[in-house]
């Protein structure tokens, strides 16, 4: 259950909000036969850190039927663990340190190919869910993450911690953790404009042709969607306007793709094109392997 209100609006309005709305969930629980477990049900008040700073001194706890919930700092949602700020950190840090217990583990088994599919069963697994909620955070936040899916490129070609994984990552057919965000992103928004999605998604977005009555104008022709205009950068980072980001980056010949498994075919490779061009091939090892270097490139001007 999920409520919003304004700071300037009087403490007996927001408890009641939310003694409206547990009252409601506890209602519905009810009439099915169901009923809300307290040691269970988790609170949490979300907020600039200014505004944080103005309900410290209140009572913020919740009633849900005859418990008094306490808010915690952080809470976890479907495998998400937000945080009060929704700076997205405890989650990176949680995720990466779970994969980083079950790599040091896969690393003392002695065959090396049961190693590699259990470490993209249990690691790469784990980065790949819910990471469209990492949409829009800076790069430091997310290198945790990152640091991971280098060392389970390390572990499958046996590198030492030194060595350096770009070339390991384009033979996987790996996208760094900030374009695979990108691409999820891209992915949902591929299945929103052909009605393959539920339908809350298709209501956050809007078509940039779909608030046009001329039909002669050259934007009602565009796959594009509209940006929403944002007060803040961190309106950046909700789905309805990282997705359309994506989205709009994308060129028309690839969005015109209906088919899911060729658009995400195409798409992978639009995203390697810039890795591609920073790497070359030299030679190939007694393994078969190729071996890859920096490019280089003439100097500019």
């Amino acid at each position: 259950m999920f409520l919003s209100y304004r700071i300037r609006h009087g403490k007996y309005r927001r408890h009641r909000s939310f003694t409206l709305g547990s009252s409601s969930s506890h209602s519905w629980c009810k009439s099915r036969r169901l009923q809300l477990n307290a040691n269970k049900t988790e609170a949490i008040w979300v907020g600039s850190r200014s505004n944080l700073v103005k309900t410290a001194n209140s009572d913020c706890s919740v009633q849900v039927a005859s418990s008094k919930i306490q808010p915690f700092a952080v809470v976890r949602d479907l495998g998400l663990h937000l945080g009060n700020k929704l700076s997205m950190k405890h989650h990176v840090a949680k995720v990466a340190a779970i994969c980083h217990y079950h790599l040091r583990h896969l690393r003392q088994i002695v065959s090396h190919e049961v190693a590699t599919r259990l470490v993209l069963e249990t690691v790469i697994s784990r980065l790949d869910y819910c990471n469209a909620a990492l949409a829009g955070l800076p790069q430091a936040t997310i290198a945790p993450q990152q640091r991971v899916q280098n060392s389970v490129a390390r572990l499958i070609f046996k590198l030492s911690s030194r060595e350096h994984v770009t070339s390991c990552l384009l033979q996987l057919h790996w996208l760094p953790v900030r374009w695979c965000v990108q691409f999820k992103l891209c992915c949902i928004l591929h299945s929103v404009s052909y009605g393959t999605c539920p339908a809350y998604l298709t209501n956050i977005v809007e078509s940039a042709g779909a608030g046009r009555t001329c039909s002669g104008l050259r934007s009602t022709s565009l796959t594009d969607y509209t940006l929403p205009h944002l007060r803040t950068k961190f309106m950046e980072r909700p789905f309805s306007y990282a997705g359309p980001s994506a989205r709009n980056g994308l060129s028309a010949d690839l969005c015109a793709m209906a088919d899911p498994a060729e658009f995400r075919k195409q798409l992978e490779t639009d995203f390697f094109k810039p890795l591609w061009r920073e790497l070359e091939p030299v030679d190939i090892n007694s393994q078969g392997r190729e071996s890859w270097k920096l490019a280089s490139f003439p100097p500019r001007g």
